[in-house]
């Protein structure tokens, strides 16, 4: 997916696949021969950071609050946030996957009303808490209110990690699909991991993606494989 505004905000129930898809357009903006900002504003989950990039990517800079990647998480991320967001460059912001998270986003309310944004939010029907579209419309309302901004888009990221299968992909665009018709809130693409490219064509649209936001468990799989 190209980036469609200066300012994507990216946000998500956790375990979504939100922080993936957001590290997935800053690399991608990047190759392009953008220099894109990402901004880790996820104050409330410690394990899954946009923060782990730092400096992995060229293009790509990753401003993160004080103390991620620490025990200590505080919601503060420094004037530097504003200074991305009223600049000219691509600006990508990583937000926190409930609406408590999405209470830091609504800091800078005032600032984004004055950009171009968009505010994506990713679905996924196999997330515990939002497995029928009622329930993730609701997660969307509250996220809205909490920032106090609208949702301009819908990225459907149903998966269900290294066992998805085509079918599982399949099987969720019509629940995605309902969510936008609830919501008003249009769906722009189904994305899925690029280890199934060339399998699901028939989904229009549909965005292959690198899976580089890995689960202690994965990174633990991929040391031992490494070490034998």
């Amino acid at each position: 997916m190209d980036l469609r505004k200066k300012i994507t905000i990216v946000t998500g129930h956790f375990g979504s696949g939100k922080t993936n898809f957001s590290i997935n357009l800053a690399r991608r903006a990047a190759q392009g021969g953008a220099r894109v900002t990402l901004i880790d504003m996820d104050i409330v989950n410690p394990y899954f950071r946009s923060a782990d990039f730092v400096g992995q990517y060229p293009g790509v800079n990753v401003l993160a609050p004080d103390f991620a990647n620490s025990n200590v998480d505080l919601p503060y991320l420094g004037g530097g946030v504003e200074t991305a967001l009223e600049g000219d460059a691509p600006v990508i912001v990583d937000v926190g996957g409930d609406d408590a998270g999405a209470v830091a986003l609504g800091r800078y309310r005032p600032v984004l009303l004055r950009q171009d944004y968009d505010l994506l939010c990713v679905i996924s029907c196999y997330r515990y808490l939002t497995r029928s579209p009622e329930e993730c419309v609701e997660y969307l309302r509250d996220i809205e209110a909490a920032c106090g901004l609208s949702a301009t888009g819908l990225i459907n990221n149903s998966n269900l990690g290294k066992a998805t299968t085509p079918e599982d992909v399949r099987a969720s665009v019509l629940f995605a699909e309902e969510v936008s018709r609830l919501s008003g809130v249009p769906l722009l693409l189904t994305a899925a991991d690029k280890r199934l490219e060339g399998t699901l064509d028939d989904i229009e649209p549909i965005e292959y993606v690198d899976v580089l936001v890995k689960t202690i468990w994965d990174k633990e799989e991929e040391e031992w494989q490494k070490s034998r």
